[in-house]
């Protein structure tokens, strides 16, 4: 609760934290708006692979091109600017930068840099989530044999539920579930690029003003992103993965403790302490008023007549029995609550978030019949959405993760809905992502088959 009384102390003694930024698109920009209104925080350098895209973008956030006019990143650290190359290594391996941010949004790319950024001896923000998914569990034990921090980052869901998670925990509530909203209906599962502005209610004139990529947002709506941001939630918390996946029920924000109990009590969980996601819809496409669409929730229990008691005197909302209470964040705003883990990174050493075990994993999964020479092309396009599952399963049954489905060749057919598995398709091994997830793979699966 005193990170920007830190901040002020670093710009009083001129020690800024100095960040190196990799991927200046839709989150980055954000960000990039937000760290000009931030004491205590020098942005050293941005690599982006389109220079003239980071230029564009910074334009748009409002900085003046004397701002990033720096010829190096020496020249950045001498004069208080900012250095834009194409060079991310550099960036990495500078020995000035106190923490990088990944916000490239590739996962491929995403494992490379938090590699590199490890063997620097440098803490790394994960934005690319997309890549905690299938191997944040070894990208977290790796940055401990690194002595340095690995963390998700603050104002994408994940890191904001895990943050509400840790408030009931530390309350003494034992918690019962936790995740976030999403607009949902079933037929979502067959979204493209092309169809994505019509279900996400934008015009495409507006989401091009805004820089919104199409692929991108239709992994939200197609059900890749939420299963994903599931993914990491449950890893960060210890929290479970439904074992047909995620449910979708269609609820209000005070709905969230009658809908998140054990179907025994009439709620629809299997069983208490996994991980869901509220729609905003109902089942008839009607919107639902006070939604969580945009937000984060948790719901906890009050395990005794006493607590229970509590609940009713202070006239919170309940589910009817009075023992299920949640407490929620109604919005998340992305890039522009990126300072947080940086400052928490940095002045605290402590993490926004980062995957304590390997209990939920997102399946590569059919969006429509897939034939052999069919070239997978990742979240949010036009072969494949993802799907949550406990990765006990997901290991057994060798489901190929959604986040190394990109331009990968089938070798075999696969009927629409169904999950691609390792065995289904042509891989590069050499990756360093797939080497990344091999590993983890063979560092849990003997735990998880002596749990079988």
């Amino acid at each position: 609760m005193n990170l920007y009384a830190k901040l002020l102390e670093r710009n009083a003694a001129r020690r800024p934290i100095k960040v190196g930024l990799i991927g200046a698109g839709k989150f980055g920009a954000m960000y990039l708006h937000q760290v000009l209104r931030t004491p205590g925080i020098h942005l050293v350098g941005i690599a982006d692979l389109s220079p003239a895209r980071a230029i564009e973008n910074l334009k748009r956030v409002g900085w003046d091109e004397q701002r990033y006019a720096a010829s190096s990143l020496e020249d950045a650290l001498k004069h208080g600017t900012t250095f834009l190359s194409d060079d991310w290594q550099a960036l990495v391996g500078c020995d000035a930068i106190d923490v990088i941010a990944e916000c490239t949004g590739n996962p491929i790319a995403a494992v490379e840099h938090c590699l590199a950024a490890f063997a620097a001896g440098k803490p790394i923000i994960n934005v690319t989530v997309e890549a905690d998914a299938f191997c944040g569990p070894i990208l977290a034990h790796k940055a401990k044999q690194a002595g340095v921090i690995y963390s998700l980052a603050y104002g994408d869901q994940p890191a904001l539920a895990c943050d509400l998670v840790d408030w009931a925990r530390a309350c003494g509530f034992p918690v019962v579930a936790a995740g976030r909203g999403h607009k949902w209906l079933p037929h979502y599962r067959e979204s493209t690029p092309e169809t994505v502005w019509d279900h996400w209610g934008l015009t495409a004139e507006q989401a091009a003003r805004g820089g919104m990529n199409p692929k991108m947002f239709n992994a939200f709506l197609d059900g890749s992103k939420p299963a994903i941001e599931s993914a990491a939630i449950a890893n960060a918390t210890g929290l479970e993965a439904p074992s047909q996946g995620l449910a979708f029920p269609p609820g209000s924000v005070d709905d969230i403790p009658t809908l998140m109990r054990p179907r025994a009590e009439g709620g629809v969980l299997e069983a208490k302490g996994q991980v869901e996601v509220v729609s905003c819809l109902t089942s008839d496409g009607e919107p639902i008023a006070n939604d969580i669409r945009k937000g984060v929730w948790v719901c906890f229990e009050a395990d005794s007549d006493y607590v229970r008691n509590c609940f009713e005197e202070y006239k919170v909302v309940t589910d009817p029995s009075g023992r299920y209470m949640s407490s929620y964040k109604k919005w998340h705003l992305i890039g522009l609550e990126l300072g947080i883990s940086v400052a928490s990174v940095v002045l605290r050493g402590e993490p926004t978030g980062a995957a304590i075990c390997f209990n939920a994993d997102v399946a590569a999964t059919a969006k429509r019949d897939l034939k052999p020479g069919d070239m997978l092309d990742g979240e949010g396009g036009y072969t494949v959405y993802g799907k949550l599952a406990p990765a006990e399963a997901s290991l057994a049954q060798g489901y190929l993760p959604l986040g190394l489905a990109h331009q990968v060749r089938l070798v075999r057919p696969v009927a629409k809905d169904a999950c691609i598995t390792w065995s289904d398709v042509a891989i590069d091994e050499t990756l360093p992502a797939v080497r990344l997830r091999r590993e983890q793979e063979a560092l849990y699966a003997p735990t998880m088959s002596r749990h079988a």
